[in-house]
């Protein structure tokens, strides 16, 4: 039996803090991986924070297109050797794959990168996986990679998506504004209205929000397979479900009947 195939996505607010890398969350993170490893699990990274990585490097205005893709250039290869130094520590190799926007569009080209990235799993390798920011401006623009993770995680045949975030679950309400905001910790359905919502992004370099997750869960399920949302700021829960199947906290996407809401 093949290993359970998981894609995890890092999003920007996670893994930078006050303009650099958050290097101890990023160890945490390779630390979780390093474990689903050793269980059998194969692992695909999806990982924002070039820009911002790029940023900490070299001060240019994060408002102008051409300076953020400036800044991915020279953040992509930085935070790749932060990775490459971290999964050391633990003897796994990890490899960096940027993506155009068009690679899914064609099914040469999806056949093309499965096998690279099906090359890696199978050697024990990584798949570090961002888009090329560097000549493409959408994922600048909009989803932070959160789009990006589903169709990985799709078209690559994993069984399950876990987006850590800044959001530690998906609520009945906003719970910045609302005390009395539930966790909902089972969604089958997303309606309309919810993934036509306006972008809220809560990071000076992150470009998703609460609406790009909700449209990959909706992928995610539309294609009979799982979402996982959970803190990316603390793993616990993470961990407990992807190593445990334990759902302590965050919230599981499953495609299922009308869920009831209190």
């Amino acid at each position: 039996m093949n290993p359970k195939r998981i894609v995890i996505k890092v999003g920007t607010h996670v893994l930078t803090e006050k303009g650099a890398v958050a290097k101890d969350r990023m160890l945490a993170l390779v630390a979780l991986i390093a474990k689903l490893k050793a269980v059998g699990q194969e692992v695909i990274l999806v990982s924002s924070g070039a820009v911002a990585a790029g940023y900490s490097q070299l001060n240019l205005d994060r408002n102008m297109v051409e300076n953020r893709q400036a800044l991915a250039a020279i953040g992509q290869p930085f935070l790749l050797g932060m990775y490459q130094e971290k999964f050391a520590k633990y003897g796994i190799l990890c490899s960096q794959v940027l993506f155009s926007a068009d690679v899914f569009d064609s099914r040469r080209h999806t056949a093309h990168a499965k096998g690279a990235i099906d090359t890696l799993l199978g050697n024990g390798v990584v798949p570090i996986i961002n888009e090329n920011d560097t000549v493409s401006i959408e994922e600048l623009i909009f989803g932070d990679n959160d789009r990006l993770s589903a169709h990985v995680a799709y078209y690559f045949d994993a069984q399950i998506l876990a987006i850590l975030s800044d959001i530690d679950a998906y609520y009945d309400k906003d719970p910045n504004v609302h005390s009395d905001a539930k966790v909902r910790r089972v969604v089958h359905n997303i309606n309309e209205e919810e993934l036509c919502a306006e972008h809220t992004p809560n990071n000076e370099f992150a470009t998703g929000g609460i609406v790009t997750k909700l449209q990959s869960a909706e992928f995610m399920m539309s294609h009979g397979k799982e979402m996982f949302l959970a803190s990316g700021f603390d793993l616990r829960d993470a961990e407990s479900y992807l190593l445990d199947s334990i759902h302590d906290g965050g919230t599981l996407f499953r495609k299922g009947l009308v869920e009831k809401i209190p």
